[in-house]
C-alpha cells in the first residue's frame, strides 16, 4: 500500500498547477490530499479492518427447499400419529358394539365427533403435505383432486377429432390447446390433456376406473376451480374428489351401519399406515441429504472467531453481514434443525 501511495505524492507536489479554473479546481484537490495527517497512537486505537466478504459463510450450508420437505414430514407424521390413535380408538369400540359388549352408542358418537374435528383441521395441523385422503405423496405439497363436468374419457373419444383450448382465469393461448384424435387411448387422451394444462399447473390422469380426473395444489385450489374455460363451452363446472373418510356421514344407529363404519375405519387406518411409512421414508431422505462430515475444532474455532469479528464492528458491512446470515431464522427452522439432531 505504502508503495503504491507514494509515486502519486511526488506527483501531487512535483507538477505546477494549470492556470485558470482548472487550476483553482486541482489545486483544491491537491490541498484537500495532502492536508490528511497520518494516523497518530490514539487514531489506531478506533480503526477497524474492514470484515472479509466470506467470513459468514464457512459452516453448514442448509437448502430452504430441504428445510420445507424436513417440515412438511415432521408435521405430516405428528398429524397422522394422531389420526391413527383415533381411528385404532375407534375400531376397537365398533368392534365392541358388534360383538355385543356393553359399549354405549353416546361413546362412539363421541370418538367420531373427535375424528371428524381432527380431519377438519388437516390443513393447520398437518402442514401442507397430506391430502383429504390422507395421503402423503413423497413429501410434495398436498393435491386437490377434482372433475370437469362434461369433460370424460367417452364424450371425448367420440366427439373426436376435436381439438380443446383452456383458460385458466387470465391464463390461456394456443399453449393450452389439446387435439383429441380418433383411436386415443384413455391413456393417451390423459397425456395430452395433461401436457396443455401443464402451464397452469393444472395435472390430469385416470383414476382406477379409467376415468379422467384433475388436480392441482390445495394452495392453488381456491383460483381455479371457478376459473377454468373450455373453448365451445364457457366456464365449466368444477366438482371436488370428496374425503374418503366422513366420520359425519356415519350412521351408528343399527348394526349393518356400523360394520359399514368399521369397514370405512379399517381402510382409512390402513391408508394412514402407508402414509407414515412415506412420510418417514421422506423424512429420513431429507435428514441424509442434510448429513455434514464432521467438522474440525479448528474450523470451528475459525467460523466463531469470523463471527464475533464481524459483530464486534459497527460499519455497515459487519451488520449487512451479520443480519444476512440472521435472516429467515423463526421457530419452525430452528424446530427442524434441532430435529435433525
Amino acid at each position: 500500500m505504502e508503495a503504491t501511495l507514494r509515486p502519486a505524492t511526488t506527483l501531487a507536489s512535483s507538477t505546477p498547477a494549470p492556470t485558470g479554473s482548472t487550476g483553482a479546481q486541482s489545486t483544491a484537490a491537491t490541498g484537500r490530499a495532502t492536508a490528511v495527517r497520518p494516523l497518530d497512537a490514539d487514531s489506531r486505537l478506533v480503526t477497524r479492518t474492514p470484515p472479509s466478504a466470506a467470513p459468514l459463510k464457512r459452516g453448514i450450508d442448509w437448502n430452504q427447499n430441504l428445510q420445507s420437505e424436513v417440515a412438511r414430514a415432521q408435521q405430516a407424521l405428528d398429524y397422522l400419529e394422531r389420526v391413527a390413535s383415533q381411528l385404532e380408538a375407534l375400531k376397537a369400540e365398533l368392534s365392541s358394539k358388534l360383538s355385543g359388549r356393553s359399549n354405549p352408542a353416546r361413546q362412539i358418537e363421541a370418538r367420531a365427533r373427535q375424528l371428524d374435528s381432527t380431519l377438519h383441521a388437516r390443513r393447520k395441523q398437518g402442514g401442507d403435505g397430506i391430502d383429504a385422503q390422507l395421503d402423503f405423496n413423497g413429501g410434495q405439497p398436498a393435491q386437490q383432486r377434482f372433475r370437469i363436468q362434461g369433460l370424460d374419457i367417452a364424450s371425448l373419444q367420440a366427439g373426436a377429432p376435436q381439438t380443446l383450448g383452456f383458460s385458466v382465469g387470465s391464463a390461456g393461448g394456443p399453449q393450452l390447446a389439446a387435439t383429441i384424435e380418433p383411436g386415443m387411448t384413455p391413456e393417451e387422451i390423459a397425456q395430452r390433456l395433461d401436457r396443455a394444462l401443464a402451464p397452469v399447473k393444472v395435472r390430469v390422469g385416470l383414476d382406477d376406473k379409467q376415468q379422467l380426473v384433475f388436480s392441482t395444489s390445495e394452495a392453488d385450489w381456491a383460483g381455479v376451480k371457478d376459473a377454468i374455460a373450455v373453448t365451445g363451452r364457457g366456464r365449466v363446472e368444477t366438482v371436488e374428489e370428496a374425503p374418503s373418510l366422513a366420520p359425519q356421514n356415519w350412521e351408528l344407529g343399527n348394526p349393518d351401519a356400523l360394520r359399514q363404519s368399521l369397514r370405512e375405519v379399517v381402510q382409512a387406518l390402513a391408508r394412514v399406515r402407508r402414509s407414515q411409512d412415506a412420510a418417514a421414508a421422506a423424512l429420513s431422505a431429507a435428514m441424509t441429504r442434510t448429513a455434514q462430515p464432521e467438522i474440525p475444532e479448528a474450523e470451528l474455532a475459525m467460523v466463531s472467531g469470523d463471527f464475533a469479528a464481524s459483530a464486534a464492528g459497527h460499519d455497515y458491512a459487519s451488520l449487512l453481514a451479520i443480519t444476512s446470515a440472521l435472516v429467515g431464522v423463526n421457530r419452525d427452522r430452528v424446530q427442524a434443525l434441532l430435529g435433525l439432531r
